[in-house]
């Protein structure tokens, strides 16, 4: 009997369930460092990640506890009982006795908040704060995996942070908080809160007002409760007469305080109709007033094709805090990758990162920390499971790092690749559109049921839709899960989302093999990014979202033709290795890119650990490629992260039935006899004794490339991956992660 995807889900369950309790009791693996020395470690001259030169390899240094320059973590304050706890700082605005509204996204291991318990908000000294709980997703046990908790906060006092435990509840305890505060839209719309944003564009002004848009549409509900309560409402622009800009949207998205009278008022601009005709950039002048007052205004802003900007304003004084979620209980529950918790965060890397964070780059059509060329070749803080800036912000909690990763992931908005369905209001689905994609010929898109074109139009004209920046799949960062994760904002949800469904639909149909948006004419290191990015959205989208399903399927579809390709495939190679989607183009058709390869198995290991039954089948497979290059037969660990590896005689031969066989068709003659790690190798390398090749010192080099698939394959394969990590672990010389922490993960 086929499995659906929610059945192929539940199988993996119970080893993530296994996975979180053991996370949670475990103290972290540490990853020590070493000093070292730049080095060149024998790869061709200008052989970066991808060929190129290496942009951004940063060499290690001698690390303590009392290193010099780097941020000093602000612990988390724990509430005995706790799930988790969270840790409010006060900014410079706040003022002592005021209560503050508080709106975070949490989440949950599987089993850690069963269905039918309930949440409540201690403080350190055991009093209570009642706390609202939208529950978005669940576990397939039922028990909670993500939710976005809201309650009313005492403001902390300054260099006195306020530790908030979410612990578990016998009753409710929102009675009080609803007591004389109407809640209802109707409420909000007699108290005057209001937004508009008008738009003049080629002498013709076009608006979109918040009142109007809540009293005569339909809004949706996001949050519902005494607390908060967030309605959404979304229109086209309106001209002076009422019609429509065929092109512009408005999005609004007003989160209500009843019992402070306050509002949180959150604004999208969208260019981002798929099917809309003559799609073009627009230059515009825009305003933006709240309660009559204006608060944001621009000139000249060019809103390039299928983007769209954000901005977030407040009624009275937006409330100044900074929240830290509790690292620890983040990486244990599963959701996130096992970051070594050991890392001192270079304080000089983070004050020079958000003393750039400034100026136009931050702004509407600003792309944050992102690379303008996403295809740019070398080393870069943007790869990995969490781009470098991400994983400085998850271990370290620092307000800094927080606002240049929920910031950038907002500016993610900038790309032209998002896709909006103007019937159903959402990211538009591959399963509603099978042919639909950038790329190919009125042929290969044409819809055989429907008989329709799928293709999306062509620009209005040469120029029109002239971007700076260039957006792809093998070098794409995962911008909005980890900001979706601790924030609950719908807008990081949907990004996250137009990400997932930009990777499936953007190939040719029939490559792709249409509706099922196979990842496999991608470059190994889009394959690997893709699914990331396919499998976080289909692990986190709520469970009552109408893409929710869509993604699963997606998900299952792909893991289903990875399994049948190699997991379950007598005839796949004995290496461990993907060999399609133009992975063979090195040396004439016989190598590989290992550390494209290693992409790929951290993506699946990560996608294991959520708890996709069917990825953790194919890590299994995955997974002997890179300890084999750490202690199998015939194979010099000193070379398991070499930049590429012959892995055929031919581009016509059978592969290597072995990886030693591998490893003597990729190294010069003159090493094949030399003692493994011994001090001669290391002088024909020109290393250190015990030093990887592949700039093993820094934090982007092809051993840190390789690290989080040992980390994983070390969790699966039992003896023989510990072994092979504890090998890993034993080079001499390691880098500084400190400055950029996005492969530092280690087993669980």
């Amino acid at each position: 009997m086929p499995t659906t995807p929610f059945l192929s889900y539940a199988l993996g369950l119970l080893l993530a369930a296994t996975l979180a309790s053991a996370a949670a009791q475990s103290p972290p693996a540490t990853a020590a460092t070493t000093a070292t020395d730049p080095a060149y470690v024998g790869l061709p001259q200008g052989g970066g990640l991808d060929g190129g030169m290496v942009a951004e390899i940063r060499y290690g240094k001698t690390t303590g506890s009392a290193t010099p320059g780097v941020t000093p973590a602000v612990p988390a304050t724990r509430i005995p009982g706790a799930l988790a706890s969270l840790t409010l700082e006060a900014g410079d605005g706040a003022r002592k006795g005021q209560r503050l509204p508080l709106t975070v996204g949490q989440v949950f291991a599987p089993a850690a908040l069963k269905r039918g318990e309930l949440l409540q908000a201690v403080l350190a000294d055991g009093s209570t704060v009642p706390l609202q709980t939208d529950i978005k997703a669940r576990h397939l046990d039922g028990s909670v995996r993500h939710a976005v908790l809201s309650a009313l906060v005492p403001a902390p006092e300054p260099g006195k942070p306020l530790a908030l435990g979410l612990v578990k509840a016998t009753r409710p305890d929102l009675a009080k908080t609803g007591q004389g505060h109407d809640a209802s839209l109707e409420a909000l719309l007699r108290g005057g809160t209001d937004a508009r944003v008008e738009l003049t564009l080629d002498g013709t002004t076009y608006t979109a007002a918040l009142g109007r848009l809540l009293a005569t549409s339909a809004p949706t509900l996001w949050l519902d409760g005494p607390v908060a309560r967030e309605w959404q409402v979304a229109a086209p622009l309106a001209g002076p007469g009422g019609q429509p800009h065929p092109h512009l949207a408005a999005r609004f998205a007003v989160r209500w305080y009843p019992a402070l009278a306050k509002a949180r008022i959150d604004l999208t601009i969208e260019n981002t109709w798929a099917f809309a005709p003559a799609p073009q950039n627009f230059t515009y002048d825009v305003r933006v007033s709240v309660d009559g007052k204006q608060v944001y205004a621009r000139k000249d802003l060019t809103h390039y094709h299928h983007a769209r900007w954000r901005k977030l304003f407040w009624t009275g004084d937006a409330p100044d805090v900074h929240v830290r979620h509790d690292t620890r209980q983040l990486i244990a529950s599963l959701a996130l990758p096992n970051y070594d918790q050991s890392i001192q965060i270079d304080e000089r890397t983070l004050a020079g990162m958000h003393a750039r964070w400034t100026g136009a780059q931050v702004e509407p059509m600003g792309i944050g920390l992102a690379m303008a060329a996403m295809p740019t070749t070398g080393g870069r803080p943007d790869i990995g499971l969490l781009p470098a800036w991400a994983a400085i912000y998850l271990l370290g909690m620092d307000r800094r790092a927080g606002e240049m990763t929920i910031g950038t992931a907002t500016l993610a908005g900038s790309w032209s690749m998002h896709y909006r369905d103007v019937r159903t209001g959402l990211p538009v689905s591959l399963l509603d559109f099978p042919y639909m994609t950038i790329v190919g010929n009125p042929g290969d898109t044409r819809n055989p049921a429907t008989g329709k074109q799928e293709l999306f139009p062509g620009c209005a004209a040469p120029g029109a839709c002239k971007t700076p920046y260039q957006h792809d799949i093998p070098h794409q960062p995962a911008f909005s899960y980890l900001p979706y994760l601790v924030t609950g904002d719908y807008y990081h949800l949907e990004e996250l989302q137009f990400w997932a469904m930009y990777d499936v639909f953007s190939s040719n149909p029939g490559y792709r093999d249409n509706r099922k948006g196979l990842l496999r004419p991608e470059q190994v290191r889009g394959q690997a990014w893709a699914l990331r990015t396919l499998g976080q959205a289909a692990y986190i989208t709520p469970d009552e979202h109408r893409l929710k399903r869509d993604f699963l399927q997606l998900l299952d579809a792909n893991l289903d033709w990875y399994n049948a390709t190699y997991t379950h495939n007598p005839q796949a190679n004995a290496l461990g290795i993907i060999v399609n989607g133009y992975a063979l183009v090195y040396t004439e058709g016989r190598g590989m890119a290992p550390w494209q390869d290693d992409f790929f198995t951290a993506a699946v290991g990560h996608l294991a650990e959520l708890g996709f039954a069917k990825a953790r089948e194919l890590l299994v497979w995955k997974a002997r490629f890179p300890v084999s290059r750490m202690t199998g037969k015939g194979m010099c660990w000193i070379s398991g992260a070499m930049y590429s590896m012959n892995v055929r005689a031919s581009a016509a031969a059978p592969f290597y039935p072995a990886i030693g066989e591998a490893y003597r068709a990729s190294i010069a003659p003159e090493l094949r006899e030399l003692p493994c790690a011994g001090s001669d190798m290391a002088q024909a390398l020109k290393l250190r004794t015990g030093e990887m090749t592949g700039y093993s010192s820094g934090d982007s080099g092809f051993p840190s490339n390789m690290q989080p698939a040992l980390a994983y394959a070390a969790d699966v394969l039992g003896e023989d991956g510990l072994k092979a990590w504890r090998q890993f672990m034993a080079r001499s010389v390691k880098p500084d992660y400190g400055s950029g922490p996005q492969f530092a993960i280690v087993p669980r």
